[in-house]
This record gives structure tokens, sequence and C-alpha cells, in this order.
């Protein structure tokens, strides 16, 4: 019996969606879910540094960015499955912030929006991305200078000695100085491969 070859290929297409859908669908999710894990990020970050200042002062809070910071970013990594890091205008750290070419494309997103008055707090980006080893979800939420961060990311002129003595031991090609209050430093970075779907939990406490 001669088969009809339009229904097997509706039939094929069909069951290729049914494998792909449960690890694609809901990019709201996703995203609701990204959202999340930067503010965790930042919440938990502030805090360590709030916590730093109290104890030794600026000096003390290099150590936490340095060595805390990218202990988070990499706890939140292994929990969800993704890669989360931050990312910067300027670097302290070129193996771990520079960003690459659609995350400096964002970063200029990020710099035209507050430029026309956007609030860093109400911004964020996602799109989903083709690469050549897979597709994946990206998203970024802004980091902006704050009063508090001119310690260390200031006029070089003005950052207390033992700042600046701490940053050249930890960070010899710092970059990452002379911000304003207001201006764009950086930003969270999370990336989800498409093929992965979310954690049950993630799922549920980003609904």
């Amino acid at each position: 019996m001669k088969r009809d070859s339009s229904k097997v290929l509706v039939a094929a297409a069909l069951l290729s969606a049914s494998f792909a859908a449960p690890a694609e669908e809901n990019i709201a999710a996703r995203e609701a879910a990204a959202k999340q894990a930067a503010q965790s990020f930042m919440q938990e970050l502030k805090s360590e540094l709030t916590a730093a200042m109290k104890r030794g002062g600026p000096a003390q809070s290099v150590h936490v960015c340095s060595e805390i910071a990218p202990q988070i970013a990499g706890r939140l990594s292994r929990e969800n499955g993704w890669r989360v890091t931050r990312v910067g205008t300027r670097v302290r750290n070129p193996m771990l912030g520079m960003p690459d070419a659609w995350e400096q494309k964002v970063l200029d997103r990020f710099s035209r929006e507050a430029g026309a008055g956007q609030s860093f707090d109400s911004m964020s980006f996602s799109e989903v991305i083709e690469e050549p080893d897979g597709r994946y979800f990206r998203f970024m939420k802004p980091i902006g200078t704050a009063p508090q961060c001119l310690a260390c990311h200031g006029d070089r002129e003005s950052i207390a000695a033992p700042v600046k003595a701490s940053l050249q031991e930890r960070y010899p090609l710092d970059r990452a100085t002379g911000y304003r209050v207001g201006d764009l430093r950086g930003a969270v970075s999370i990336k989800q491969p498409l093929d992965l779907e979310l954690l049950e939990q993630v799922r549920d406490s980003a609904q």
C-alpha cells in the first residue's frame, strides 16, 4: 500500500514538536526565573558588601567582590544549570568580567535607555539566541553606580590608599574606576540552554 507522504511528514513534525516543547516552552517563566536569580545575586552581594564595610571599610569590600561575588554566581549557576555572571563596562578582572558581543550590545542599549531618562531599576533585556552549539535564553539586568560604589570605583585620585593597594594586589589590570553616581557600571548576565528544562522548584518559585 502506498503511504501518504504528506501525512508522514505532518506526523514527524508533530512528534518532533512534542519532544522540543517541554524544554523550550514558556519563555515568560524563563524570564521570571532569570529576574529572580539576578535579584538574589544582587541582594546577597549587597548584604556581603555591607557587612564587609562595617568590619573593615572599603578595603575589606574588595575581598567580597574578588572572592565572594564569584562564589555566589557559581552557586546560582550550579543550582539552576545556567551561567550566571557579572560583566562590566570597564572590567577589573578580564578573565571574569569581559562582556561578549551580545552582552556588549545589551550594555550599549542600557546606556542609551539611561540617557533617555529610564532608571536602571526598571530595565532588563532578554532574547533567544541561536549559537553554533545550540539555542539559549539570555537575560541581563543592569548595575548602576551608587554613592557607596565610588569608594572603589570612583576617580582613582580620590580612592583611599589602602583601597588602592588592595585593588593593585587583586586586580593588576584594573580599569573599573572613574565612574560617577548614576553611571552604568555593568550587568548581571544569565545564559540558559533552551534544551535544558527549568528545574521544577525554579519554575514554581518564579510563577
